[in-house]
C-alpha cells in the first residue's frame, strides 16, 4: 500500500450507529437530492472550498442512512490498486488484497474520496 494508507483506513470514519446525528446545517435541497442518488445507485460529487462542508455533510449522510463510512484521504501516488486492490505475494502462495474502495462495497458502506481531484493531478 502507499504511504498515507493503512489497512484500517477502510474501517469507518465515524460511528454511524449512534443515536445522535452529528451536527449538519442544511443550506438547500442537499439532503433530498443525495437520498435520491442513494434510492437509484448513482454516484455524487460533492463540491465546494475548503471548509465549506462537504465532509461533515457526507458524515451526517451515512448517519442518516444508517450506513458505514470509508474516508479516503486522496494524493498524487494514489493508485487504481489502493483502490480496488491487488494480487500479493505471501508465503508460497499468491493472495489478493482488497483496496479501500472494494472493501467499503463489501460493507455496504458510503465510499468519500475526499480530495479527489489530488488523486487526478498528473505525476512527473
Amino acid at each position: 500500500m502507499n504511504p498515507g494508507l493503512s489497512a484500517d483506513a477502510a474501517e469507518p470514519s465515524k460511528d454511524t450507529t449512534t443515536a445522535q446525528a452529528p451536527y449538519y446545517q442544511a443550506a438547500g435541497n442537499e439532503i433530498d437530492i443525495f437520498e435520491h442518488c442513494h434510492a437509484n445507485d448513482l454516484a455524487m460529487m460533492l463540491k465546494g472550498p475548503t471548509g465549506c462542508g462537504k465532509t461533515r455533510f457526507a458524515e451526517y449522510m451515512a448517519w442518516r442512512l444508517g450506513r458505514s463510512l470509508v474516508t479516503v484521504a486522496c494524493h498524487d501516488v494514489l493508485s487504481v490498486s489502493d483502490l480496488v486492490g491487488r494480487f500479493l505475494v505471501h508465503n508460497d502462495s499468491t493472495v489478493w488484497q482488497d483496496g479501500l474502495l472494494t472493501r467499503a462495497v463489501r460493507k455496504g458502506a458510503i465510499c468519500y474520496l475526499d480530495e479527489v481531484v489530488e488523486a487526478a493531478r498528473t505525476r512527473s
